[in-house]
């Protein structure tokens, strides 16, 4: 990575950070279009505001600019759970013990793919066109925009909000961990300082295109085992805990000591990380819309309490 490439994403990491990037979000939107069913889409614009044309890619960092607005602060957990876990040591995620009373990325991708079902079926039988009913138009930007945060390692990790308070150098610049697994890492890995935001980028059409041929160190089918709108919330666990695992088996097991992340070795293990967690989140949403759209399920949901909430919890051990 040139010197000028690692300066200006330093740039963009000097304050606490949220959500994968605004342009890593709509490309992962974008690779996950490449993956609908000529009906996924056409169900899509109908349900979408004439203006975003019904693109994924347009829409895929919506929920991070509502959630800014004073109509929309009150979903601003709902883009990340915290765990209650010590990584390295021990990883998993409790929906009753890590959810807050406000919800998480686990329940609110429930509650807005159910949202969704009665969307599709109105847009199906051509009660709703051109985005008119507002509900359903910002439950497709929630549910393309939970999948882009579920694989992100910090939205599903406890300790220092997420990263967001546990500090390291980049490229000379101190940022923090949150902020570089939002966009350092991958834009050091395409050797971009950003991602274009009109098309499908190069760096993610080769995404799309090693899915394609099933080219990344876990099966592809393994992704997308549990991907049964029937049951929402058994699969937004799953997914949760498939991307906690990280934080144990890398984000937090490797040893800092004030290095420099971006020339220790630190963000160079990250990139095939990066790289299968962007393709997961892309694949898997393009499988839940198309799901939804083909109207295969069965309303099988059965939530299981596994284990009491802690008193210290969010939710102060109700």
């Amino acid at each position: 990575m040139r010197a000028s490439q690692i300066a200006a994403v330093a740039g963009l990491l000097a304050a606490p950070a949220l959500a994968w990037n605004t342009d890593v979000h709509q490309q992962i939107a974008y690779a996950a279009e490449e993956f609908l069913t000529p009906l996924t889409r056409i169900i899509i614009k109908q349900l979408l505001e004439p203006e975003y044309k019904g693109s994924l890619g347009l829409i895929g960092a919506w929920a991070d600019s509502y959630r800014r607005t004073p109509e929309g602060k009150y979903t601003e957990t709902w883009h990340y759970i915290d765990p209650a876990d010590d990584p390295p040591a021990y990883c998993n995620v409790y929906p009753n013990r890590d959810n807050t009373l406000k919800g998480s990325i686990v329940s609110a991708l429930t509650n807005q793919t159910q949202i969704l079902k009665s969307c599709i079926r109105q847009a199906k039988a051509g009660q709703i066109r051109r985005g008119e009913n507002a509900t359903c138009a910002n439950a497709v930007k929630f549910v393309a925009h939970f999948h882009g945060d579920m694989a992100q390692p910090l939205h599903v990790s406890g300790i220092a909000a997420g990263g967001n308070f546990f500090p390291v150098t980049f490229a000379g610049a101190t940022t923090n961990l949150h902020s570089i697994w939002d966009g350092a890492i991958i834009y050091q890995l395409a050797g971009v300082t950003s991602f274009k935001n009109d098309t499908l980028q190069p760096f993610f059409k080769n995404i799309v295109a090693r899915i394609r041929k099933d080219d990344f160190f876990i099966p592809t089918a393994d992704w997308i085992s549990c991907t049964d709108p029937g049951r929402p919330a058994g699969c937004a666990l799953t997914w949760a805990r498939d991307t906690n695992e990280w934080t144990c088996d890398y984000v937090y097991s490797q040893i800092f000591n004030n290095t420099d992340v971006a020339t220790s070795g630190y963000v160079e293990g990250a990139h095939p990380i990066v790289e299968i967690q962007v393709a997961k989140a892309a694949l898997r949403m393009a499988t839940w819309f198309n799901k939804l759209v083909d109207g295969l399920y069965k309303e099988r949901e059965v939530v299981l309490r596994l284990n009491p909430s802690w008193v210290g919890g969010p939710t102060g051990g109700q």
